[in-house]
């Protein structure tokens, strides 16, 4: 996520008991800071020190479209505003204190007690915050603030998001369970529900032109696409017209489609390949109707940049401390190992095409699900690095080696009685969903 598209709110609070040149001086620094770093500053450096001034600011804000706050402790000062300034305003907070030189002398802000004065007065009033300690230019904690409003940017988008459900998930299958009222009120994440037969017709009524485009296209990615049967796989390839238009049309950022076995049985195809090119789109789909799962795979693009998978862990290698993952061949092509040629293949038990087959290619990635095992919703995270892997199995598939560990992620799954799907993005991104989660108030769960 680019910090030019994260709309900052800039409040800097002091007491005009305390030194206000070094806490304006502070301000201005940590201003340009952020200001240099790229994102958009909402208020001025003007410091705010009595009830009047933190009103207008309040007012000022409520009408910038901001993801969070961030207040500046530009010296001592009570809990007032900054508790005042978060129940106004329900965007994330983040507190940023100085410290200064001990040098003998008068305490000339006292930016530290006042953070903590503030803490205590936000905590004791059910609001949520981070903070930070450290000179204006600090790179950890400007790394920090980086997490935070990524986190934040997110947060705000789910907000008001719609998910498209296509069909039901499959009996049995409660890990893909939907809590429409959950999701509304923990995310603000509106789930649209759509039948599977009124999606058929719209496949079946697709311009032909239109899918061979697609088809000539895919023949120059896809090594074996003439070898399927073409009927089938201009199936696929109309249901991912199709449902590109309806998440275009309706709104939806993301697609949880129950894709077995009606799409066999009644369009007579797969949706697999139709789901791996909007997911490389950054439009994410999961299979068997998984809300959560697509969710999950949202958050991971909007943070990263870059497409998410859903896929199951299907083995554990203890003794090589390594994990499998794979899916029949929904999988972005841009996840696929740049030295093996993605193929064109059929459901291995379905025996109907178009579905994406290849390694996944190695490098870091983050692993999360949106879980509700409890009944509860809380956000599992973990990491590790895929490894250079031929095809473990036919479809897509990885084998990665986890940061905790094979056993103890084993071990996690089973002893909580996790969902059977992960989602995964490439790059290290653990520290921001620790942030979202706090943001969202949920508990997290350490893979």
């Amino acid at each position: 996520m680019n910090p030019s598209d994260i709309r900052i709110g800039f409040v800097p609070i002091a007491r005009p008991t305390f030194d206000l040149d070094l806490a304006r001086g502070v301000t201005a620094q940590l201003y340009e800071a952020v200001r240099c770093a790229g994102y958009q500053l909402v208020g001025s450096q003007e410091l705010v020190m009595e009830g009047r001034a933190i009103d207008a600011r309040v007012d000022e804000l409520k009408t910038a479209d901001i993801d969070l706050i961030l207040m500046a402790q530009a010296s001592f000062a009570d809990s007032t505003m900054i508790t005042q300034l978060a129940r106004a305003i329900p965007a994330p907070l983040l507190m940023w204190a100085f410290p200064e030189d001990q040098i003998g002398g008068r305490l000339r802000v006292n930016s530290f007690c006042g953070v903590n004065l503030a803490a205590h007065g936000l905590r004791r009033a059910g609001l949520g915050y981070d903070a930070v300690y450290a000179p204006p230019q600090d790179p950890g904690a400007l790394a920090k603030l980086k997490d935070f409003a990524i986190a934040a940017a997110v947060k705000s988008r789910l907000a008001g998001t719609r998910i498209g459900r296509l069909g039901a998930h499959p009996d049995g299958f409660d890990t893909c369970l939907v809590n429409h009222e959950g999701l509304r009120a923990q995310l603000g994440v509106e789930v649209a529900q759509y039948e599977l037969e009124a999606l058929f017709e719209r496949v079946r009524g697709v311009d032909p032109t239109k899918v061979r485009a697609v088809a000539d296209a895919m023949s120059g990615i896809l090594a074996g696409l003439g070898d399927v049967d073409a009927g089938a796989a201009n199936g696929t390839l109309g249901a991912y017209l199709s449902m590109e238009a309806l998440a275009r049309e309706e709104d939806l950022s993301g697609l949880a489609v129950r894709c077995w076995p009606e799409f066999f049985t009644d369009l007579g195809c797969a949706a697999c390949g139709a789901m791996s090119l909007l997911s490389d789109a950054m439009t994410p789909c999961s299979c068997e109707a998984d809300v959560n799962g697509t969710i999950t795979q949202l958050i991971l693009g909007w943070i990263s940049g870059e497409p998410a998978f859903g896929s199951d862990i299907v083995a554990f290698d203890v003794d090589a401390n390594e994990a499998t993952l794979w899916h029949c061949g929904l999988a972005p092509l841009s996840m696929a190992d740049p030295e093996a040629q993605p193929e064109a293949t059929i459901h291995s038990n379905r025996r109907l095409p178009l579905l994406m087959q290849f390694p996944l290619k190695p490098g870091r990635v983050t692993i999360a699900r949106l879980s509700e095992a409890t009944g509860e919703f809380r956000l599992v995270i973990g990491g590790g690095e895929m490894l250079k892997a031929p095809p473990a199995f036919t479809g897509t598939s990885g084998i990665i080696r986890f940061d905790s560990g094979a056993a103890a992620v084993m071990e996690s799954l089973l002893g909580e009685g996790l969902e059977h799907h992960v989602s995964l993005t490439y790059g290290d991104h653990q520290d921001v969903l620790e942030a979202l989660a706090r943001q969202l108030g949920l508990p997290v769960l350490r893979l």
